[in-house]
């Protein structure tokens, strides 16, 4: 069953999305040199970021009935990822995967300014902060990509494009689950066991988080305490404890506290289940919830916090999740022909994410990945390999009747 840290962890990368209002207290002004600075957004772009809460709290809902152990997802990941593969998507294919990010269709362009804004933003918002987004495709060599397509995700998601012979699958394996550790900072170093080479593209999104709490937890005053679960079972855990004044808000369904680390820019959100609620009572009302107001509302009360010191890793595949929230044509009759003549349908989506919460903050990272089948009967599939090195013939003709000027053979001489 879910225990309250997995929501509070799943809170941790999604909170990157967003961030609070006003100045925290204990933070912010005293440093000069890393004072709180909100992100700087369009009009449209800040309409984006309300979209994404609806996404990310709906993609939440959706793992938490899925998964039957504690969990750690990163809706901004995803949100990542799925972009790219919305700008390599046409026709319904396109409007479905817009429609699941809560964006409208014909909002391609929007949507690719909003991710470059959160992409060069998000990572410099806190120095006390640690944070780390990648974008990366790795091509099998020898298909092609659009050359529209490619400098799009380069512009908008700094993505770049690895070419891999996937026959290789010792060496596509190290490069790409190479790239994941380096990415991860070693979190997460492999998502992959084999490369299969019936896939076009693995296209990628990495997030690293590290930051330390504005009130950290005394190693001292942390002790084994009893836990209990949903269904009633009971283990002992290490419970880290402070009494400090924090951020605190309630309401009939649960407990709020806000954690923020760092300069403010980032906090965690723990939300613990009152009596006779669950974690699916919260999670439903989340996502009926305007969070902008929700996130606003707890203020500074001495509160007696226990927090639980854990480690969680995860990892899903979300075809099925996907297709339900309201995209099942990227994995059949899907149209990802902006990205390739020869692009087919998703093989799969996948998700691998890893949290670490102790007494001085937080360390967490996510990658998620989906890998584009191949369509071999496409125009423009494997590029032909043409190595004139040894004896040919040649010809010069008129275009318009075929007329053959000269001929000639060469043989290296």
């Amino acid at each position: 069953m879910k225990h309250l840290f997995v929501l509070a962890a799943g809170a941790v990368l999604m909170m990157m999305t967003v961030v609070s209002c006003g100045e925290l207290p204990g933070v912010g002004g005293n440093d000069a040199d890393n004072s709180y600075k909100p992100l700087e957004l369009s009009t449209k772009a800040a309409g984006f970021v309300e979209k994404g809460s609806s996404f990310t709290f709906d993609y939440i809902d959706r793992i938490n009935k899925e998964a039957d152990e504690d969990f750690v997802v990163s809706p901004l990941s995803m949100q990542f990822l799925l972009g790219m593969l919305l700008d390599g998507a046409k026709g319904e294919t396109a409007a479905q995967i817009a429609n699941v990010l809560g964006y409208g269709a014909g909002e391609t362009d929007e949507v690719n300014q909003f991710c470059l804004s959160m992409l060069q933003q998000l990572p410099k918002l806190d120095s006390k902060t640690r944070l780390n987004i990648a974008n990366a495709i790795f091509l099998d060599d020898g298909w092609p990509l659009n050359s529209s397509f490619t400098k799009t995700v380069g512009k908008y998601f700094e993505a770049e494009v690895t070419n891999l012979d996937f026959a290789d699958n010792s060496a596509s394996l190290k490069a790409i689950n190479g790239w994941c550790a380096k990415q991860t900072e070693g979190l997460i170093p492999k998502v992959l066991d084999e490369v299969d080479p019936t896939i076009l593209a693995y296209l990628m999104n990495a997030v690293y988080f590290k930051s330390q709490w504005v009130w950290q937890f005394s190693k001292d005053a942390t002790s084994d305490e009893t836990f209990t679960n949903e269904n009633g079972a009971r283990s002992t855990v290490k419970m880290m404890k402070q009494e400090s004044n924090i951020p605190y808000c309630e309401n009939e369904y649960f407990q709020m506290v806000r954690l923020p680390y760092g300069n403010g820019a980032f906090s965690m959100f723990v939300l613990l289940p009152k009596q006779n609620c669950e974690i699916s009572d919260i999670t439903a009302q989340l996502k009926k919830a305007d969070w902008s107001q929700l996130r606003s509302q707890p203020v500074e009360k001495d509160v007696d916090l226990w927090l639980p010191r854990f480690e969680t890793k995860f990892k899903i595949m979300l075809n099925d999740i996907l297709s339900a929230m309201g995209m099942p044509l990227a994995f059949s009759a899907a149209d990802f022909s902006a990205m390739s003549p020869a692009a087919s349908r998703l093989s799969f989506v996948q998700q691998d994410a890893v949290i670490k919460v102790d007494e001085e903050g937080s360390e967490a990272a996510a990658v998620s990945v989906a890998a584009v089948e191949k369509n071999a009967t496409a125009i423009g599939g494997k590029r032909p390999v043409f190595h004139a090195d040894h004896t040919f013939i040649y010809l010069i003709a008129e275009q318009s009747t075929g007329a053959v000027l000269f001929a000639g053979r060469y043989s290296g001489k």
